[in-house]
C-alpha cells in the first residue's frame, strides 16, 4: 500500500524552506563567528593521499553553532609513549545555505566543508582540524538537509603554511615553526629544542650510513672484478 498522497509531506518546498529559515535564525541567535580556512594542495603523494606541502591562504568569516556545548569530546589529555596528547574534540554545526553563501559563492570549488580544513574560533583562540563533516545529522527532515554537522580536533601543527590575511592565524604556531630562517640549521634547532639530540643522531648516522647503491650499511666496500 502506497503513502496517503494527500499527506504527502516530503515535496512540499515551502515547508523545507521554512525550516531551513528557522535553522538559520537559530544558528544566528545562539551561534559564534568564526573564521573557516580551506586548506590548498601544492603536491598530493596519490600514494599516501596526503600533502606534507599544503597552504591555508584564505579565511572565511562564517557563523556556526557550537554542537557541543557542555565540554569537549574526545579522550581528553592523556599520557602516551610520545609524552602529553592532548585530544579535545568538538562539533560545530553550519547550515547548508550558509555556507553556500559565504564560501562557494566566492570559491566554486568548494561545495562543501572539507576534511583538513580548519576552523579558527576566535572565542578560546584556537585553531581546530575537520576530522570529518556528516551531511546527515538531521535525517531529511521534511524530505530536505538543512546542515553540516562537522566534526573537529585541535589542530596539532605539522609545520603547515599560513598566509589567510589574519595575523592571529597567521602567526599563531610561530613559536613551534621550524620552518624559517631561524631554525633552519641542525644549531639552531637545537637552540629552539634544547633537549634535541640531533647531533648526536647524525654523528651515529656518519658511522653507520653512507647511502651508496651498493651497500648502503658500510663505508668500507670491496668489489670484486667477475
Amino acid at each position: 500500500m502506497s503513502t496517503n498522497f494527500y499527506f504527502n509531506n516530503f515535496t512540499n518546498s515551502q515547508e523545507q524552506i521554512l525550516i531551513e529559515d528557522l535553522v538559520l535564525e537559530s544558528i544566528q541567535i545562539y551561534g559564534h563567528d568564526v573564521f573557516y580556512c580551506p586548506r590548498t594542495l601544492i603536491e598530493k603523494d596519490e600514494v599516501y593521499e596526503e600533502d606534507s606541502l599544503s597552504q591555508y591562504n584564505s579565511n572565511y568569516l562564517i557563523d556556526m553553532y557550537i554542537r557541543s556545548y557542555e565540554s569537549y569530546e574526545g579522550d581528553g589529555q592523556f599520557l602516551s609513549k610520545f609524552g602529553l596528547e592532548i585530544r579535545d574534540q568538538v562539533t560545530f554545526t553550519v547550515a547548508i545555505r550558509t555556507f553556500e553563501r559565504h564560501v562557494t559563492r566566492v570559491n566554486q570549488n568548494k561545495i562543501r566543508p572539507r576534511e583538513n580544513d580548519i576552523i579558527w574560533l576566535p572565542l578560546n583562540q584556537k585553531m581546530y582540524r575537520i576530522t570529518y563533516v556528516e551531511h546527515e545529522s538531521v535525517f531529511y527532515q521534511s524530505g530536505s538537509l538543512q546542515v553540516y554537522d562537522i566534526k573537529c580536533e585541535l589542530m596539532e601543527y605539522s609545520n603547515e603554511r599560513f598566509d589567510t590575511g589574519r595575523y592571529d592565524i597567521d602567526h599563531y604556531f610561530d613559536n613551534v615553526s621550524t620552518t624559517s630562517t631561524f631554525v633552519s640549521t641542525l644549531e639552531n634547532l637545537a637552540n629552539t629544542d634544547p633537549i634535541a639530540q640531533n647531533f648526536e643522531f647524525e654523528k651515529l648516522a656518519d658511522d653507520i650510513l653512507d647511502f651508496s647503491d651498493v651497500d648502503p650499511f658500510s663505508e668500507n666496500i670491496s668489489i670484486q672484478d667477475s
